[in-house]
């Protein structure tokens, strides 16, 4: 069995969706749809039931899945090994905003447990991080953004919401819609922040307001302004702010970003730690 060809299987095995895998893997469904057959053929043995809305593992599958995550681990030590000896025993991570995120806790424990030598840098700069300017090996952030050149695997969706004053008339509604929110003055972001990214975080539209560099800024633009702008949901606020659901605004992705084509063992390693972590 080649170790890519398990890789593909465990994608599968966690994903329960040939689709949704070979996304996460960046390849079209039908060479994985092949590399599962010639798996299977392999074993001898089904290894997943098909069904129109997807797949389950069988008992055989069930087996393999946890000697295969067994191999793969060790052969992302063994290269993490080599690559130390190499000289190549540092990562560094560019988080974007909150990193009280229990999901980087969660990542942050794996990590070390799994690469207890590696020393891990971390970087708080623009919205990729550092990425595209060579400042970080990787990156948790929120997308939608730019993301030429990149790879891109996303973590975590996250309902998104206004920030308001506690005071404000609409803090007292359980729900809102962007358009109850057209009169408003809207925090922004820097010139020259992502296009793609300023415009979901405007709500699809052009807005206006004060400029913010970072997530402190936000809340305080609202406080001492009385502008609005968009907060995922589930982050803690001080009392004199409060959040809103809107219900016409799509999720925010919690995603880890890293250059595409690059092959650092240590990369993929934190890029399947991080899916676990974050699938919690």
């Amino acid at each position: 069995m080649e170790l890519r060809t398990l890789r593909y299987f465990v994608a599968v095995a966690e994903e329960l969706h040939f689709g949704r895998a070979a996304t996460r893997l960046h390849m079209s469904q039908p060479p994985l749809s092949r590399a599962i057959k010639q798996l299977e053929a392999d074993v001898g043995a089904l290894l997943f039931a098909r069904s129109p809305t997807g797949v389950t593992l069988t008992s055989v599958g069930t087996v393999l899945l946890d000697e295969a995550r067994a191999l793969l681990d060790h052969a992302d030590r063994v290269r993490v090994r080599v690559s130390a000896a190499a000289g190549v025993a540092t990562i560094t991570v560019g988080i974007l905003g909150d990193g009280t995120d229990p999901g980087v806790s969660r990542l942050a424990a794996a990590y070390r447990r799994h690469h207890p030598g590696i020393d891990i840098c971390i970087r708080d700069t623009d919205l990729t991080c550092g990425l595209r300017a060579g400042l970080v090996d990787i990156a948790l952030t929120r997308a939608p953004f730019d993301e030429t050149a990149l790879t891109v695997r996303a973590l975590r969706t996250d309902p998104v919401g206004v920030v308001l004053r506690a005071d404000d008339p609409l803090a007292r509604r359980d729900r809102l819609r962007l358009a109850e929110l057209s009169g408003r003055r809207w925090f922004q972001f820097p010139q020259g922040t992502d296009p793609i990214w300023q415009s979901y975080w405007n709500g699809g539209r052009p807005r206006e307001g004060p400029v913010v560099r970072a997530v402190q800024e936000c809340l305080q633009a609202v406080l001492w302004n009385g502008t609005v702008g968009l907060a995922p949901l589930g982050h803690d606020l001080p009392a004199e702010l409060a959040v809103v659901p809107l219900i016409d605004m799509a999720p925010s992705r919690v995603v880890a970003v890293w250059n595409e084509g690059d092959t650092n063992p240590l990369i993929r390693s934190f890029v399947e730690i991080a899916t676990a972590a974050y699938r919690h």
